[in-house]
């Protein structure tokens, strides 16, 4: 599956990670979340990654989307195995963000989505 927005409500965009992420499923995201920031502007973002078994090997260091769009995101939130917890903090580039990021443990959207209802 891959990656695929599932919401778009009240300024936060969920989206549903399944499987393994590959760099054309990012590209595609990318893509989706820049036209719903062009025409929003802020915005907060949920990942559901309940499902997720991991990236594709390959050249992950195209910053460009976040070099343009990272002014417009408020907060992220990511839900899921506990195991990957780690791994999605390197590859968000959390320490090197401008807004908070944080992992919650599958089953804990409703505390997530509380989160990210919050002032930043």
């Amino acid at each position: 599956m891959g990656a695929e927005i599932t919401d778009n409500h009240e300024g936060v965009v969920s989206v549903k990670l399944g499987g393994l992420l590959t760099q054309s499923d990012l590209a595609h995201l990318q893509k989706s979340m820049a036209d719903i920031i062009r025409v929003q502007g802020k915005i907060r973002i949920l990942y559901l990654a309940e499902h997720f078994t991991g990236w594709e090997h390959g050249d992950w260091n195209d910053f460009s989307f976040q070099s343009e769009f990272d002014p417009c995101i408020e907060k992220m939130a990511i839900v899921g195995d506990k195991r990957w917890e780690d791994a999605a903090m390197l590859f968000t580039t959390r320490d090197l963000r401008d807004f908070p990021i944080e992992y919650f443990a599958t089953g804990e959207v409703e505390m997530a989505r509380a989160w990210l209802r919050e002032n930043p």
